[in-house]
């Protein structure tokens, strides 16, 4: 049986690819207690240690819109340090095949939708997490770079937005999707008869179920695909309006929504082509929007005082 180092691997998707992929692989995880990948030393010893035939790089450093507004230097710098230092040891360690861990925010602020792999080069990202796509697109550069010159396969997957059971429902660094289902839940507890929603509700996403996501890298794994970017998304673009109503109905919640303009809105569009992944492996989409929010809001709504003591642990 390959063994797979997966980095990250008790995060969000990390968490989901330890159960998914531990079916057919013997996949070692670990805490960056253990080994910080922001080290080359650390790095090293991750590898001497586990000696993987294969290498899926979730760690990261992410957050919604706030944290990377406040913190667009540490974005930058651990994301181009974990890339780095795990490319760099796979390739020394020859590993076979390094799957790379990539974003939707890489892509420019301003292109026609939907999203082609090609158009990540024709503009710069959005500015609020322009720190954030930055780094990932370079490390798609230094992938390529070390394919070239060394022949270590590194596959970069393109995310769209993931959600899902499990999600991040941390005030500081949650996406959309929770940050909304913990406000409406709030509102419904107190009782108040509205919901302030970050952004005036135009901008579009892809939204991608947490599982759907882990079945694609799997696919990846699986496939012939050597080197380049590939997009994992559903094809399907949802308006944040669309989407809060979405979560509100769902919930019971029957205020009013109000859309804070002052606030930022994040990219205008998002919605990415997945003609590729669809052509090179067997992999497709499963989970549609009202089934993937229902899930989300019941794990909530079960792991709601879980997630609140973690909170206050960690501030």
């Amino acid at each position: 049986m390959k063994k797979i180092l997966l980095t990250g691997g008790y995060g969000f998707l990390g968490s989901v690819l330890y159960q998914k992929l531990g079916l057919n692989y013997d996949v070692i995880r670990f805490r960056s207690s253990e080994f910080d990948l922001r080290k080359e030393s650390d790095t090293i010893k991750l590898f001497s240690k586990v000696r993987p035939d294969i290498v899926v790089n979730a760690a990261a450093r992410l957050g919604g819109i706030g944290d990377n507004q406040a913190h667009p230097a540490d974005y930058f710098r651990d994301n181009m340090l974990i890339g780095m230092n795990v490319f760099r040891q796979s390739q020394i360690f020859e590993v076979q095949k390094v799957i790379q861990i990539g974003t939707v925010c890489s892509y420019p602020k301003l292109i026609p939708t939907p999203f082609t792999e090609e158009d990540l080069w024709n503009g710069f990202p959005e500015g609020t997490n322009s720190a954030y796509g930055i780094s990932k697109r370079a490390l798609i550069s230094y992938a390529e770079a070390i394919y070239k010159q060394f022949g270590t396969e590194i596959v970069t997957v393109l995310l769209a937005n993931l959600y899902g059971a499990g999600d991040d429902f941390r005030d500081e660094t949650s996406h959309v999707i929770p940050a909304v289902i913990k406000k409406v839940d709030n509102a419904l507890a107190t009782n108040s008869n509205e919901v302030s929603i970050w952004g005036d509700g135009t901008p579009t996403r892809d939204l991608l179920y947490v599982d759907d996501a882990a079945e694609g890298i799997s696919a990846v794994i699986q496939s012939d695909v050597q080197v380049g970017a590939y997009n994992i998304a559903t094809g399907v673009e949802t308006s944040i309006k669309d989407l809060v109503e979405l979560i509100a109905k769902k919930m019971g919640f029957e205020g009013e929504l109000i859309f804070d303009s002052s606030k930022p809105n994040g990219q205008p569009k998002r919605l990415l082509n997945i003609s590729k992944i669809l052509a090179d492996t067997d992999w497709k989409p499963e989970t549609i929007l009202q089934k993937g929010i229902e899930d989300t809001i019941e794990y909530y709504r079960q792991n709601r005082d879980n997630i609140s003591s973690l909170e206050r642990k960690y501030k």
